[in-house]
């Protein structure tokens, strides 16, 4: 994790994408969305067998390579069980039904596939200041989400989609149970570039955070009585390792590889099971 240095996320994935050359080769790795090719055409060299896919295919630059059409918001043109890997770059903090798309990726992906997904982080300490005094991504710099900034079209006359801009930004904690609850678990979190902002907030508010987060922790433990304990201590303590990580709070970027651990047709099972004595609809 870097202080100063360049803020482009593409020159971090090119490295981490590098760093798994040995896990990529021959690998079908699915590039959605691609953009104009910039991390399809890494893959390219590394030898995956690389597919890319994106709202607007005409930006596409990569020369020997077809862009397929796919719209992140709905069903995507893929078999199930196809993919070894799949990369989503600032991809969905601009879709309204973000389980639907873990829900799609859970059905491409094979059983242990890979899903690397990157996002704004809304979990650091500027986008919380932020949105506590103008429910914006950047206080004073934009207006909130609106009609106006946040709503994009494609030039070209032959695609009539609609491309939201950053109205869905999302943290780490609603990122990881959405992943839990279609098959997924955290495998790693990377660490990119400290915000300057959110490291001179923590400064001056991380005591707070720690009594607070801790505080819910233990509130949380204490109810639910007749829960297994270890059950509860194992997603709260989870949680709450999240919440205080100064490197999520200061990370300007979310860059989480998630582990496809069980088929959809499992999941509601194993949800049921452990923790069906939790909330009781009557």
């Amino acid at each position: 994790m870097i202080l100063f240095g360049t803020k482009d996320i593409k020159i971090f994935i090119k490295s981490l994408l590098i760093s798994k050359r040995a896990e990529l080769e021959n690998k079908i790795v699915l590039d959605i969305p691609a953009g104009s090719g910039h991390s399809t055409s890494i893959l390219l060299d590394l030898k995956s067998k690389v597919e890319a896919y994106d709202l607007f295919p005409n930006f596409f630059k990569v020369d020997g390579i077809q862009c397929k059409y796919a719209d992140l918001s709905k069903v995507l043109p893929i078999e199930s069980k196809y993919a070894d890997y799949i990369l989503c770059q600032e991809g969905i903090e601009h879709l309204s039904d973000q389980f639907m798309l873990f829900k799609e990726f859970n059905r491409i992906l094979k059983m242990s596939g890979t899903l690397l997904l990157t996002t704004p982080n809304a979990s650091k300490l500027r986008s919380k200041l932020s949105y506590f005094f103008s429910e914006s991504e950047y206080f004073y710099k934009i207006m909130p989400p609106n009609e106006i900034d946040s709503i994009w079209f494609s030039d070209n006359n032959e695609n009539s989609s609609i491309y939201f801009g950053h109205i869905f930004l999302i943290g780490i904690q609603k990122l990881r149970v959405l992943a839990k609850l279609a098959g997924f678990n955290i495998k790693k979190i990377h660490h990119f570039r400290i915000n300057h902002t959110s490291l001179f907030l923590l400064l001056f508010t991380y005591p707070f955070i720690l009594l607070i987060n801790i505080f819910g922790f233990f509130r949380a433990m204490n109810k639910n009585k007749h829960l297994d304990r270890s059950i509860k201590k194992s997603t709260y303590y989870e949680l709450l390792k999240l919440g205080i990580d100064p490197r999520i709070l200061l990370d300007g970027h979310l860059i989480v590889e998630f582990e496809k651990l069980y088929e959809l047709s499992e999941v509601n099972m194993k949800l049921t099971n452990k923790y069906k004595n939790c909330n009781i609809v009557t």
